[in-house]
């Protein structure tokens, strides 16, 4: 988000408590959602019960569609729509709520950045594999993300998918990895996360 939305919403988010009738949207669990978008909506869901904050999950076969910035998952609180972890984080911290307070400035910097490489590199890994492996793309995207509609609809939008995260892999270099090559990424990532981890349990602090 800029600076101007960042303030924007946070104003907004500071003027009403949480409500209990709170809801989260994500698509279908059993037959549609993708392994990139349950992370998503995993890792949303653990903020919140982490922050002790009530919220209803919802499955909707258009929710993609429903979400403001076309991204899953997105909460419903009070007039707000709010979609993504990072905004939703940001949302949730201006109505007084965050799993960052003790960390000192170093140690928030160093998060960000680790949350970054996550999402960089294992967000984009996951797209890759789920729609530019044909392999995959043909046993399991096809399918699931196109199970709740019916033919023409069910194709339109997997080509509509594949063609907008083709475009996403070629502005960012990636058009020419090959999947090995992927793994090798991947492999790394997870190497610098473990070395930063240790023998620790948590990343920081011990909770």
């Amino acid at each position: 988000m800029s600076l101007v939305t960042d303030a924007f919403v946070s104003q907004i988010a500071a003027v009403e408590p949480w409500p209990e009738n709170a809801t989260l949207y994500q698509p279908l669990k059993s037959e549609q959602v993708l392994l990139s978008d349950n992370a998503s909506c995993l890792a949303v869901q653990a903020f919140l019960q982490m922050c002790n904050l009530p919220v209803q999950v919802v499955c909707r076969a258009n929710a993609e569609y429903m979400s403001p910035s076309g991204k899953v998952p997105f909460i419903h609180v009070g007039n707000q729509v709010i979609s993504e972890l990072g905004p939703i984080v940001q949302f949730v911290k201006a109505k007084g709520h965050s799993l960052s307070d003790g960390l000192d400035e170093v140690q928030r910097a160093e998060m960000k950045a680790y949350m970054e490489l996550v999402n960089n590199m294992l967000l984009t890994a996951e797209l890759y594999i789920q729609w530019c492996d044909e392999a995959t793309l043909e046993e399991i995207t096809q399918p699931r993300y196109s199970s709740p509609y019916s033919w023409p609809l069910n194709s339109i939008l997997v080509l509509q998918k594949k063609w907008e995260i083709k475009r996403k892999m070629k502005a960012i270099g990636w058009s020419g990895k090959t999947l090995e090559q992927v793994y090798d990424d991947v492999d790394q990532c997870c190497q610098a996360l473990s070395q930063r981890l240790g023998s620790q349990s948590y990343f920081f602090n011990k909770q």
